[in-house]
């Protein structure tokens, strides 16, 4: 049996759900890999580029501002959980202006794309806004902030389903990332100076996630199932709904990286970053049909 390590780096459905469904669906044990699952948030590149990665963005900002020779070779969406959540008062980004966000490190995946989403709203983040840096977590403490008024709005992942929380609190969403910039993002990321691509063990959990995302494609009541192990909050009706309106819509059936929504999508990430475009999207976006063993698809309903 090959084994290793897959590190997500953020929480919430963006980050985990597709490794989630693969192991609950036995889809590794099928590829004969033993993959540990391990919580790499607060991990330094150096610790995290000795195993795989489900954090596309983190590999892509790496690589970009520090030369770490990342490549993804699976990609699950092009479109990124995470949503700008408002108390009543600002009814769109433009309206974020003199007040207060709490937001994601500049220097994150989630935090350069905000800041992007903001820049086309006509906003500079460092002058027009109040922003309150906060690591990724489950955003309990900004909605009790929002709820207190001691924040705005907040920029929020997928821990939650947004519009089931503003419909709850009388909160608006004012803008959900996804609709704003598009990224090939979260899937299987490796740095060759560790991990080959081709390594067996790579290739079977690559095999392995492109089943799960036919799970998600074709048994939706699976799916749900499983989305609401993460949002507990949540009723069944409100899971279906995230499910209906943010996953089965954007996660990819096969896959596969788009390399022009990748190469418009580096162009972005490195002028925010203020780094130059060292790699085009194909050297990056790796993401040709996983070779070895073929486990077979079970048909959809």
């Amino acid at each position: 049996m090959y084994t290793i390590d897959l590190a997500y780096v953020g929480r919430g459905l963006h980050e985990e759900l597709v490794a989630y469904i693969a192991d609950q669906q036995g889809y590794y044990a099928d590829e004969d890999v033993h993959v540990a699952l391990r919580d790499g948030c607060a991990w330094d590149e150096e610790r995290l580029r000795r195993g795989a990665t489900i954090g596309l963005g983190r590999a892509l900002l790496s690589r970009l501002a520090k030369g770490i020779p990342w490549v993804a070779l699976e990609v699950n969406t092009h479109c990124p959980l995470f949503w700008f959540l408002a108390r009543p008062g600002p009814t769109s980004l433009a309206d974020l202006a003199g007040r207060r966000l709490a937001v994601h490190a500049p220097q994150t995946a989630p935090g350069c794309f905000a800041r992007i989403v903001l820049r086309q709203a006509g906003l500079d983040p460092d002058r027009d806004i109040d922003t309150i840096v906060r690591p990724p977590g489950d955003y309990g403490l900004d909605l009790r902030r929002l709820n207190d008024g001691t924040i705005d709005a907040a920029l929020v992942g997928s821990t939650m389903a947004p519009e089931a929380v503003a419909a709850e609190h009388g909160w608006q969403v004012l803008a959900w990332i996804g609709d704003h910039f598009r990224i090939p993002t979260v899937g299987v990321a490796v740095d060759p100076t560790y991990v080959h691509p081709d390594d067996p063990a790579v290739q079977a959990v690559v095999r392995a996630h492109r089943r799960a995302l036919q799970v998600i494609h074709n048994e939706p009541d699976t799916t749900v199932r499983y989305i609401r192990t993460f949002l507990g909050r949540h009723t069944a009706d409100e899971a279906r709904a995230h499910y209906e309106t943010f996953i089965a819509p954007y996660f990819t059936i096969d896959g596969q990286a788009d390399l022009t929504v990748g190469a418009t999508a580096i162009t972005a990430v490195a002028a925010e970053l203020g780094v130059p475009a060292t790699v085009i999207a194909a050297e990056f976006y790796r993401t040709a049909a996983a070779r070895g063993p073929t486990v077979p698809t079970p048909p959809g309903p």
